[in-house]
């Protein structure tokens, strides 16, 4: 396809870049139950969350060149067919192993979709049209973050934690349908390499660029928040509780609904508040959520209240925050937008792999542990925006 041809409308990137966060969150409420199931361990079947974070960071790194490299629509093409193939293998998991490689093919092809859908984006786009663009990619995101974990808290509970993968192929089968169909080729020049050298060339390159890294590490930051929550939050609701699968997609609702507002309205008022604004709008009403929990945890106990109602505020303030971090850090490189975009991802993604396999041992030591780590996130995103030059 000619890569003037007219992008379709943000709906079908909506839907594309929906593939992998449906994937990474329907299982999430089911941990305890497919641990006690395959009868492993919570920190063997946290390598579940683990390796599906790692794969994607790591498949991140790799989509990012060589997409600048082939092009975009290859590129989705191969990466949304291995997700495909991921998900039929973990519909018929039946130990530890198989649902582990399993997750990570499902991660390693649906990285694609959230990297690219950004990059077209910024393909075709100004910056700060670009991450209003963005703002509806992450208000996509947000509702598969609610759908996700209320769908598979109730699946799992009538039907059992395999059925959770058969949602996945059917949205991965659409995905692939509208880039094949629907997708121009928008890469304006491609690189004539994949030498590991030049590679890691670029990645140098784009680490070096003029606030690349405090744009990153803002982001990373707050995701990392919200890392420590969806894979502690679980077990709470499980142990500490009392609920099941199904509560726990209920309550995180309120989350997702929180993530939903913030990328919707961040997508209405970026391009009148401008991108600085907007950051520091987020990173205020996320640290705001997070006093309240700590709070609300220190004096009233853990319950679904003081754990659920203030995550949702801070999600809010990440809805804000997230599209106008990336699109601020994408834009400092100029050169290689796919390469500066999967870098993102995969430092944001490292951070969260770790955050996600340490959680079971800060869990040990006391739920309200995690709740002064989310407190320390936001104040550490605070720190990284204000290591850039671009202020105000």
């Amino acid at each position: 396809m000619k890569n003037n041809k007219p992008l379709p409308p943000i709906a079908y990137f909506t839907i594309m870049s929906m593939v992998s966060p449906i994937a990474l969150n329907i299982l999430l409420p089911a941990l305890p139950d497919a641990a006690a199931d395959l009868g492993v361990s919570k920190s063997e079947i946290q390598l579940s969350l683990t390796l599906y974070l790692l794969a994607l960071a790591l498949g991140q790194l790799i989509c990012g060149p060589l997409a600048d490299r082939v092009g975009r629509r290859p590129v989705l093409l191969t990466g949304i067919a291995i997700h495909f193939i991921g998900c039929l293998l973990g519909a018929f998991a039946d130990d530890l192993n198989s649902l582990l490689i399993a997750r990570v093919l499902q991660a390693l092809g649906g990285c694609t979709g959230m990297v690219l859908a950004r990059t077209i984006m910024l393909d075709r786009y100004s910056r700060d049209k670009a991450a209003g663009k963005i703002g509806y990619i992450t208000l996509s995101i947000a509702i598969s973050q609610a759908i996700a974990p209320t769908l598979g808290g109730h699946i799992n509970l009538h039907l059992g934690w395999q059925y959770l993968f058969h949602f996945s192929l059917l949205l991965s089968s659409i995905s692939w349908l509208i880039v094949l169909f629907m997708i121009p080729e928008t890469a304006k020049h491609k690189t004539d390499s994949l030498r590991l050298n030049r590679i890691l060339k670029q990645y140098w390159e784009v680490l070096k660029a003029p606030n690349y890294l405090g744009y990153a590490l803002s982001t990373t930051f707050i995701a990392s928040a919200f890392y420590l929550f969806i894979g502690s939050a679980p077990y709470i609701v499980n142990n500490e509780i009392g609920g099941n699968s199904a509560d726990f997609g209920n309550w995180f609702l309120l989350v997702s609904l929180g993530f939903m507002f913030g990328s919707f309205n961040a997508a209405k008022l970026s391009s009148k508040l401008g991108v600085q604004r907007m950051i520091k709008l987020g990173h205020s009403l996320s640290m705001l959520g997070a006093c309240i929990m700590l709070i609300s945890v220190y004096f009233l106990g853990i319950h679904y209240l003081t754990l659920f109602l203030p995550m949702a505020l801070f999600t809010i303030g990440r809805g804000f925050s997230q599209p106008n971090s990336q699109s601020a850090g994408i834009s400092c490189s100029q050169s290689s937008p796919s390469t500066a975009s999967g870098l993102m991802g995969f430092i944001q993604l490292m951070t969260g792999a770790i955050c996600a396999q340490l959680t079971p041992l800060i869990l040990e030591a006391g739920s309200i542990w995690i709740v002064v780590l989310i407190l320390i996130c936001p104040i550490l995103a605070y720190i990284a925006y204000h290591s850039t030059k671009e202020l105000y």
